[in-house]
């Protein structure tokens, strides 16, 4: 008997429970997604966005692909020189990719706030100079570093390492913050410094998502590096930028179905590494 009265005394305790927590948070959710849906409808309202006009202009950029880019002139992207900038754009993308994961790495040990050597120095300054990295575009990386040294492969490859620190940085940083702790209180215990704590206990850790992380790394990277090309750090995308130029439009067709041929083979590419380095888990 006092079991069954004590049952009979806990479901309602547990039903007033539910429903006393329960719908304050239906009621928070749906007042977030009603907010929401009234920022975007005011927001379309006074950018004076005409739904009708975007729906309609894709028959017109249909109409436009088949009257002025078709057919592609493949003779153009067959040419000696721009084969070679093909290599140069895939050199670019790679230098860019591999030194902004070696610099973020550290970054991403200064960063993150469980491992981090000082948290009043060394994670202020790791979180800032992955935050500036990945706040400006690309694009603008270029232009300050054509500005500073000049058109070529040298600028566009130092806009891709600011830009994959910034972007390998932050997910580096991610996967650091959540590690088991365990091992490293272990080793600190001990008597370990930050640096072997790094090496024994978080890096055995972390090494094959890092590894699938820098792959995805050097993926953006290539698909950046057209458009740092395009603003002067040289390889297929200062192509791009003469015959757009030059209203070449079947030259620039031939360009695009190069462009997106490389990115098709480097996805399947990543795809494949991370799919061999999911395994190794």
């Amino acid at each position: 008997m006092p079991v069954t009265t004590t049952a009979t005394h806990s479901m309602p305790a547990a039903n007033r429970k539910w429903s006393r927590y329960r719908h304050p948070e239906s009621t928070i959710r749906f007042a977030v997604i009603l907010a929401i849906l009234a920022f975007l409808g005011y927001s379309i309202t006074y950018l004076n966005i005409d739904l009708s006009r975007i729906l309609g202009a894709f028959p017109r950029l249909v109409e436009i692909l088949a009257t002025r880019y078709f057919p592609p002139d493949m003779n153009y992207v067959s040419d000696a020189d721009f084969l070679r900038s093909v290599l140069r754009t895939l050199e670019m993308s790679l230098l860019g990719g591999f030194f902004g994961v070696v610099c973020s790495i550290p970054l991403a040990w200064l960063a993150a706030r469980n491992i981090t050597v000082s948290k009043r120095i060394a994670y202020p300054f790791g979180r800032f100079a992955i935050m500036s990295s990945r706040s400006i575009h690309e694009t603008i990386w270029t232009i300050l570093f054509v500005t500073v040294l000049g058109f070529g492969m040298l600028a566009g490859t130092l806009a891709l390492t600011v830009f994959c620190v910034g972007f390998a940085g932050k997910l580096f940083s991610d996967e650091l913050e959540a590690i088991d702790m365990g091992p490293v209180e272990a080793l600190r215990s001990v008597g370990a410094n930050p640096l072997q704590v790094f090496q024994y206990a978080v890096l055995p850790q972390v090494r094959v998502a890092f590894t699938g992380i820098a792959i995805y790394t050097w993926d953006v990277a290539f698909r950046a590096a057209t458009v740092v090309g395009f603003f002067g750090g040289g390889g297929m995308g200062w192509y791009l930028k003469r015959t757009t130029q030059q209203m070449e439009s079947t030259r620039v067709a031939a360009i695009l179905l190069v462009i997106i041929g490389l990115v098709l083979l480097a996805e399947i590419g990543s795809g494949w590494l991370r799919k061999r380095i999911g395994k190794m888990r």
